[in-house]
């Protein structure tokens, strides 16, 4: 989905950090940051990358996601990169032996919200590419989250997982809520519009015999017009209909090329 506008400038909400434990490839890294510039997010901190940062293949798949790039921290130990956390969740689709709370996308960001709402740190956990997080890297966090993928498939790329957990986050904004586009449409035509464009029909299928059995006729115009109203036609719409109506009504009129052609034979 194409479509940023460069034009409008980046705005540094409070949203919580997104934590990668050992990423291992900078592709990964770089669609994360993507992922989380999609959707408001920009505090990427990364524990122990395999390749070090910068990382040349992070910064391709970013995709101009500089805001996020330029913000990376790094980090030696997973407790260093939550040390000013306050509420962490760890990301996982396998079931852990703990005795921990287990939330879903919505819920995780619901709380999430009214965290950083109150000034709070937060954060979200996100483990290797091969095997995710480690049981004693869980066991810091304060619950687990985890999606309702399909068990038979349930591992999901990390690009993926921050995406999916994105875009939960930035369901909980008003702003989220809100679709970039779309309130353009023009409204729909007066009812007294619609009912002269059905009246035009109706006479004009009358006049060519189209309602050959008079007692089904009710309810042939019944079907026409349900289907009609539900087109939720714009006045100009309305108009160009009862053009192509009318243009079909006069065919009679005009003089027909290959009859005169035949005439001439």
């Amino acid at each position: 989905m194409a479509g940023t506008d460069s034009s409008i400038p980046v705005t540094l909400a409070p949203s919580p950090a997104i934590v990668l434990c050992e990423p291992q490839l900078g592709e990964n890294i770089g669609s994360a940051a993507r992922a989380m510039a999609n959707f408001g997010l920009w505090d990427l901190r990364l524990v122990r990358p395999r390749d070090g940062w910068p990382n040349e293949k992070a910064i391709a798949a970013a995709s101009r996601a500089d805001h996020v790039l330029e913000r990376v921290r790094v980090f030696d130990t997973l407790e260093a990169a939550m040390s000013d956390l306050t509420l962490v969740y760890a990301t996982t689709a396998r079931s852990r032996d703990m005795q921990k709370e287990v939330l879903g996308p919505e819920d995780a960001s619901a709380r999430m919200a009214a965290h950083v709402a109150g000034g709070r740190g937060t954060g979200l956990l996100f483990g290797r590419e091969r095997w995710g997080l480690l049981n004693d890297e869980v066991a810091m966090a304060d619950a687990i989250v985890t999606l309702p993928v399909e068990a038979a498939f349930a591992s999901l790329n990390i690009a993926q997982a921050v995406l999916l957990m994105s875009y939960e986050w930035r369901r909980t904004s008003a702003e989220g809520r809100a679709l970039p586009f779309g309130d353009g449409l023009d409204e729909a035509a007066p009812r007294s519009e619609l009912v002269g464009l059905f009246e035009h029909l109706e006479g004009v299928l009358d006049q060519s015999g189209f309602f050959t059995t008079p007692d089904k006729r009710p309810s042939m115009v019944n079907n026409l017009r349900t289907a009609l109203t539900r087109g939720r036609f714009t006045a100009q719409e309305i108009r160009t209909l009862r053009g192509v109506i009318s243009s079909i009504d006069r065919r009679h009129e005009r003089p027909n090329p290959n009859r005169q052609k035949k005439s001439d034979e």
